[in-house]
């Protein structure tokens, strides 16, 4: 029986979820180190960074297969939302207040759009 995660359709979303996150971390999880060289926070995210590309490059050529680049492009930044919302809930600590929670709404909103197909 084949994997779900080797779907075509689904593979590129896994590969997307887990490069936002590596990228979340190598963007913002300095900020609870404000103590540490500014220097070695960038070669830390740039480390971080190309674990990230490992997963973002693979994801967009084989996504590429059964979506268009807007679709692709839609759900990076959807996916990249989900994925700062939680960090920074949980990571540093920051609420997600209302205005946040409409703009990221507004967005989803965009991509329904984008996936919906021509009106």
């Amino acid at each position: 029986m084949p994997s779900t995660f080797a779907s075509p359709y689904l593979l590129p979303i896994v590969l997307l979820l887990g490069s936002n996150m590596f990228m979340t971390l190598a963007w913002y999880g300095h900020l609870r180190f404000k103590a540490v060289p500014l220097i070695g926070v960038i070669v830390a995210s740039w480390l971080i960074a190309f674990v990230e590309y490992c997963a973002a490059v693979p994801a967009n050529r084989w996504g590429s297969a059964v979506y268009t680049t807007a679709q692709l492009k839609t759900i990076q930044e959807v996916v990249t939302l989900l994925v700062f919302a939680g960090f920074s809930i949980v990571y540093l600590k920051e609420p997600l207040t209302w205005n946040y929670a409409v703009g990221f709404v507004l967005i989803a909103l965009g991509a329904f759009f984008v996936f919906r197909g021509p009106l």
